[in-house]
């Protein structure tokens, strides 16, 4: 099984068909100002059925400090340093599949998490924290543990509300913390007023 330390030692492993390194260089060529530098590969999301990935553009003096960059003929693809060893392994293809439609696909060999307790807190979102809070339009995604922390970030209708820390503290904190004892403390990552998430930094590698 991939860890970390393997990560670290090696890198993570990618692969991606000339189709896909085609389209990618087509899309830096065209992409004007500001000077593109490569492409960033990330995992947005887990959910019950996988990852959901996102390859962006990366504007030259931008580059994430953390992120692993792998050159594919003179493209260079940033792979999300937090996730690293979750994308390790894995094919990007791309096909043309009609006008504005997005043709690129992600075969990803990873579990969600390789962290026991990471597998514990996603099944909890999975089964019951979130399909309770779809109804408000809202969710909560896991971004890690660290330790005996959790981060997580909501989403939705959980975000931007006023009753946000609160609907963290007395109820998702709680349940985690009661299906999942090894887990003393739950981080809420997530900026409210932004949308963003400051407050949570992966350990750099």
């Amino acid at each position: 099984m991939t860890n970390k330390t393997d990560i670290e030692e090696r890198g993570p492993e990618v692969s991606m068909t000339e189709p896909a390194i085609d389209r990618l260089k087509n899309l830096v060529a065209s992409a004007g100002d500001p000077p593109v530098s490569g492409i960033r590969l990330q995992i947005t999301k887990r959910t019950a059925d996988g990852f959901e990935h996102l390859l962006t553009m990366v504007d030259e003096g931008r580059e994430p400090e953390e992120d692993y960059e792998l050159d594919f003929d003179g493209l260079s693809i940033f792979v999300e340093g937090m996730n690293a060893e979750y994308l390790d392994g894995i094919a990007v293809h791309w096909e043309y599949k009609g006008e504005g439609v997005n043709g690129f696909e992600f075969d990803n060999p990873n579990p969600a998490w390789h962290d026991p307790l990471a597998m514990q807190i996603q099944h909890l979102f999975d089964t019951s924290i979130n399909p309770g809070i779809a109804a408000h339009g809202g969710f909560v995604d896991l971004l890690g543990v660290e330790g005996k922390v959790a981060y997580i970030q909501l989403g939705g209708g959980c975000q931007g509300c006023g009753l946000a820390d609160v609907t963290l503290k007395q109820g998702i904190a709680v349940a985690i913390q009661e299906a999942v004892p090894e887990i003393e403390e739950v981080a809420d990552a997530t900026d409210h007023a932004a949308g963003s998430n400051p407050y949570f930094q992966p350990s750099k590698k």
